[in-house]
């Protein structure tokens, strides 16, 4: 990594604020963080957990130990912790948008909807969060709602593909096929994906 003699300078400075301030949260958690640009999780992991001891409020050390979880496959690990990260802030949008990702994950649509409204409403430019709670609206045949929540993505990114290749979707449910034909399409352009039964399907329908 180009930049890796620059992170180790940045970690040695927050293990120097260490030795002078041992408690300091701050201090660990941006120690921390250097550490898991490197890929150096198990000691990212132990600071994240200094940061939190010494500053029961950093709601941000708390996602951070979550998403080490998740790069493990620790689903429930990560629940927790950001079970914690909401309960050190009770407005943090991000840990309740992680808590609905993992939710839907683990197939608990009702808990992961109910997580990720909060998210959106939290920070209402929450655009992954949006296209999670759209992708469970789908899931639990709430098309309208789901149409009406990527298009609150793409208010705030209008090139977020994942929410026209969501939309794409919904519209082939709704049978408005000159709407699932454009988003598809646009969803192509910005490099998404299409699923190819999608694609099979919505080129039955191009004029």
């Amino acid at each position: 990594m180009a930049d890796a003699k620059k992170v180790e300078e940045f970690i040695a400075e927050q293990r120097l604020a260490l030795q002078g301030n041992a408690d300091c949260g701050m201090s660990h958690y941006n120690l921390a963080t250097g550490l898991l640009s490197l890929r150096q999780l198990d000691e990212a992991e132990k600071e994240f957990k200094e940061a939190i001891r010494c500053s029961p409020g950093l709601a941000e050390a708390y996602v951070q130990l979550g998403g080490i979880c998740l790069q493990r496959g620790d689903l429930d690990g990560c629940l927790a912790y950001n079970q914690g990260g909401v309960n050190a802030r009770p407005r943090f949008a991000e840990g309740y948008g992680n808590i609905g990702f993992v939710e839907f994950q683990k197939g608990n649509v009702d808990k992961a909807i109910q997580a990720l409204e909060k998210a959106v409403n939290f920070n209402n430019m929450f655009v992954q969060a949006y296209t999670t709670l759209a992708n469970a609206y789908m899931f639990k045949g709430l098309i309208d709602k789901s149409i009406e929540t990527n298009l609150k993505a793409l208010a705030v990114d209008p090139d977020f593909a994942i929410a026209h290749n969501n939309l794409a979707i919904n519209y082939l449910e709704k049978q408005e096929y000159d709407l699932a034909v454009m988003h598809c399409d646009k969803a192509k352009s910005l490099g998404y994906e299409v699923a190819p039964e999608i694609l099979a399907e919505i080129d039955q329908h191009r004029k």
